[in-house]
């Protein structure tokens, strides 16, 4: 294979979701595992709701799932050379005028269906003489433009559903321009992709009827036809679609809550794949694993509850310098930090987390002592200074010896009396990062 260019092509109309990663990740991964480009191009040719401050969202949205792309466009920068091709396809006449308005043609749609017929176009336009179009637009009205398309059956072989088809005889010439001017979808991004150079189209699957009519559009100009791959979309566990509209998915959602990006890409690809749903900590990993041949022609059912299983396993596992930026904005102090992440990651589902602890290790904390007597003993054999990952072993042995205690009743008492909290990270690491001044303090009731 030659170094693909593949294309991720949001509408700049609302923030990304996690429905939406999936395309934007399997993209990129596909030009990582195969040594390609990236491509980011805005879908903004609904100039009524595409904004920048959406598309500068995005932007924010990718990097966070740790995807830079090799280069960045607009499509409304681009209408002059979508006007071009329009212009090519009406003189070649695939492109012709309509002038049917929605009441009129939704009428007809409900007249076929009433007599058993399937609801397509019929093609009335083509019928219609110059003097015809001259009166229509006399009375106002303004033609929106259909691709013919050819009664034929479009084939391609998927990336990910092997050998597709879709019969062309079964669809209505479908609109590319509106009655205002403005292009529907369909036809910047065939002139884009092609314009550009996309090799690999990979996008879901409910645009596998588009990819019948793209095909013949790429065709019609003499471009060459890209290869496809449809995957199967997300859907939420009820089988319902993923939307904008689901904010607590959207990605700065999920950032927002703490969420890692790594977590959130081994879901979003994982997830209705022949690969068992698991953590993978980097790109370059998740590349290696995913396949567009073992993608599952059923839908993939996101569970965000399996985040969390996801988020805490690869918490558990990050090294210090993942973590270092942030334990610092929680208020670690820098010489101390490494150390406390190291004793207190094991116990984390989201790196936030780790301020909790931190608060218990700064102080103060409200001593929980039940037993003042077993207290006052511990105290009594605790060690000098100075402390490191083996005075815990140290003292509880001297404190086992001293009180007869073992086990729980050894160890709950001490953590009980040092933190305030039944439950916590293995007091081994904890207990030289609060110091024996603060200990002291704490098992005198201070």
């Amino acid at each position: 294979m030659t170094a693909p260019l593949v294309r991720f092509a949001p509408s700049p109309t609302g923030y990304l979701h996690i429905g939406n990663a999936r395309p934007a990740l399997l993209n990129a991964l596909f030009a990582l595992r195969h040594g390609g480009r990236f491509l980011l191009r805005l879908d903004d040719t609904d100039a009524e709701r595409s904004t920048d401050v959406f598309a500068d969202a995005i932007a924010e949205d990718l990097a966070w799932l740790g995807i830079v792309p090799d280069l960045v466009a607009r499509q409304s920068d681009r209408a002059a050379i979508h006007d071009a091709a329009a212009e090519r396809l009406k003189a070649m006449g695939r492109l012709y005028p309509a002038y049917e308005t929605q009441d009129e043609l939704e009428r007809r749609r409900r007249r076929q269906l009433g007599r058993g017929q399937p609801p397509l176009y019929d093609r009335a336009a083509l019928e219609l003489t110059e003097a015809d179009r001259a009166a229509l637009e006399a009375e106002g009205r303004r033609p929106h433009w259909r691709f013919r398309l050819d009664h034929r059956s479009v084939t391609w072989t998927d990336l990910v559903r092997g050998p597709a088809h879709v019969d062309c005889a079964s669809l209505s010439d479908p609109v590319l321009i509106r009655a205002d001017g403005s292009y529907l979808y369909t036809l910047p991004s065939v002139v884009d992709d092609a314009e550009m150079g996309v090799t690999h189209v990979i996008r879901g699957e409910d645009h596998v009827t588009n990819t019948g009519v793209q095909v013949q559009i790429f065709e019609a100009l003499g471009h060459p036809v890209p290869v496809f791959g449809h995957h199967n979309l997300l859907t939420t566990i009820d089988g319902e679609g993923l939307s904008k509209r689901l904010g607590h998915l959207s990605l700065r959602g999920l950032r927002d809550e703490g969420f890692e990006p790594a977590a959130v890409r081994s879901l979003a690809v994982l997830t209705g794949s022949a690969e068992a749903v698991r953590a993978v900590a980097t790109m370059d990993e998740l590349a290696a694993l995913t396949d567009l041949a073992q993608i599952s022609r059923a839908p993939a059912k996101f569970d965000p509850h399996e985040l969390d299983g996801l988020n805490a396993r690869l918490i558990h596992a990050m090294p210090y310098a993942q973590a270092s930026e942030r334990l610092l904005a929680l208020g670690v102090p820098d010489d101390r930090a490494e150390a406390f992440w190291l004793a207190v990651r094991a116990n984390l589902a989201k790196v936030a987390e780790a301020g909790d602890w931190w608060r218990v290790v700064a102080g103060p904390v409200t001593p929980v002592v039940p037993d003042p007597g077993f207290v006052a003993a511990a105290l009594a054999v605790l060690p000098p200074a100075p402390w490191d990952g083996e005075t815990w072993k140290v003292w509880t042995g001297a404190v086992k010896a001293a009180t007869g205690a073992k086990g729980k009743a050894l160890f709950m008492p001490l953590r009980l009396a040092l933190t305030g909290l039944e439950h916590g990270p293995d007091l081994a690491g904890l207990l030289p990062l609060i110091g024996r001044e603060a200990v002291v303090a704490r098992l005198s009731g201070e």
